[in-house]
């Protein structure tokens, strides 16, 4: 599986896949919360997006199902065929069928998402007018900034599985999207992860109360333990000082 390419059960040509495949809302809504690397942890350390696709603004947190994009690169016409396929709350997630630094994405495409009601862009390419993007407050995750253009000339897919930034998202899978990044929890175990992601954010507040007092990590994990394991001894300085002189 590489980067960008596809991987579609769709073999007869280029399709625009009309679905209506969504995970649980409540569990979008709770995943949106919770951050990329809790639900990262809490779905087993799967589903993370490579880190050359990255936040292009800060402090944007979503959460949404993924309308997918299989783009040839350098052409954005499946982009705007996606559009019609989108509606509340989703995000527009873009792979190229082979690697693409090209701006495929800018302030235009922005306005229709948005008029859809799209949330944000995940793509394994570039976007352009970024001031614009940040101004208007459209949260996009890509692989490159980049003003090259593109045309509106080749075909492809909307609503199929996709790889970027090598992971695989299905339609209708969860995307979730931070500062820290990007990560996908299959449409099927939104709920699940969702609560093991809470179970998470309820431990680590404890935790954090016992930092904040003064207890040692070391202590709170226990951790010494390990260290004995380890072979990792603690010695005075002069008994140091001394071994190093000898």
């Amino acid at each position: 599986m590489s980067d960008g390419i596809v991987t579609s059960t769709y073999s007869t040509g280029h399709v625009i896949v009309r679905s209506d495949l969504a995970p649980d809302a409540d569990a979008v809504a709770r995943l949106a919360t919770q951050g990329v690397a809790t639900v990262h942890e809490a779905q087993g350390r799967r589903g993370l997006l490579g880190t050359q696709v990255s936040a292009r603004q800060e402090g944007a947190m979503i959460a949404g199902r993924a309308v997918t994009v299989s783009s040839h690169p350098g052409d954005n016409i499946m982009i705007h065929a996606a559009v019609e396929q989108c509606r509340p709350g989703d995000v527009l997630v873009v792979a190229t069928t082979s690697e693409s630094t090209d701006g495929m994405f800018g302030d235009l495409l922005a306005v229709s998402l948005r008029a859809h009601g799209v949330i944000g862009l995940v793509t394994g390419a570039g976007v352009r007018d970024l001031a614009d993007l940040r101004k208007m407050r459209f949260p996009v995750w890509s692989h490159a900034v980049n003003a090259a253009g593109t045309v509106k000339a080749s075909p492809g897919s909307v609503n199929v599985p996709v790889v970027v930034a090598g992971t695989l998202v299905n339609p209708g899978d969860v995307v979730v999207a931070d500062d820290d990044g990007v990560v996908i929890v299959p449409r099927t175990e939104a709920a699940a992860v969702a609560d093991a992601a809470q179970a998470r954010i309820d431990n680590e507040a404890d935790k954090r109360e016992r930092l904040a007092a003064g207890e040692l990590g070391l202590d709170i994990y226990g951790l010494r333990a390990t260290l004995e394991k380890l072979g990792v001894r603690y010695v005075d300085a002069p008994a140091l000082e001394g071994a190093g002189n000898a």
